[in-house]
């Protein structure tokens, strides 16, 4: 069983994060695997816990804006476009960017852009605040198998190969984010 904290140790939690450690957190609809972007072993964990090849690649949520924008290639985004992404955030709608020299190779896989998410789900927000910025969000599941919806599942399919757990509620969307491009709009996960 992975270490659990509830939702008034938070610090504890991003203490965690800051040591290395993945963290299953809640999110709009499933539970998330989460690390510190820029702590490589950290995400090579999650990869390992999920049986997923890096090369897929991951998006980072974040409590507002300010936490993601060093990820963004603005002199590749026009105005319009991040006035209709800024429109919709916080909420439960990710957007790929052209990404930014600050992205770590290994968050994007093989893609050339970088998915963000400023979240409206107050745990995950919260967690991200008590981090200090954007964390890594992958779904928490095996490859193959469903998302996460509960933190009795993520514990059986994780058991203590999993570093901490928050227990928090989900938010009230039946299934995960809506991704689109950010500069064509083309919805790439419905």
């Amino acid at each position: 069983m992975p270490r659990t904290f509830p939702l008034a140790e938070l610090d504890a939690a991003a203490d965690l994060l800051h040591a290395g450690g993945v963290l299953a957190y809640p999110t709009e609809a499933v539970y998330g695997l989460g690390c510190d972007p820029q702590d490589r072993a950290a995400f090579g964990k999650i990869f390992a816990l999920k049986r997923r090849p890096a090369t897929q690649g991951v998006l980072l949520i974040a409590a507002d804006f300010a936490q993601v924008e060093r990820y963004i290639d603005f002199a590749n985004v026009p105005d319009d476009a991040l006035a209709q992404v800024r429109a919709s955030w916080p909420g439960p709608h990710t957007w790929i960017f052209p990404r930014s020299a600050a992205v770590p190779g290994w968050v994007a896989g093989t893609h050339a852009g970088i998915a963000l998410r400023v979240t409206a789900h107050e745990p995950a927000a919260a967690l991200c605040r008590a981090f200090g910025g954007a964390l890594v969000s992958t779904s928490a599941n095996p490859h193959g198998e469903p998302p996460a919806r509960s933190a009795a599942t993520v514990a059986a399919y994780f058991g203590d190969a999993l570093d901490g757990l928050l227990d928090a509620p989900l938010g009230a969307q039946d299934r995960p984010s809506t991704i689109r491009d950010a500069l064509s709009g083309t919805i790439i996960r419905a």
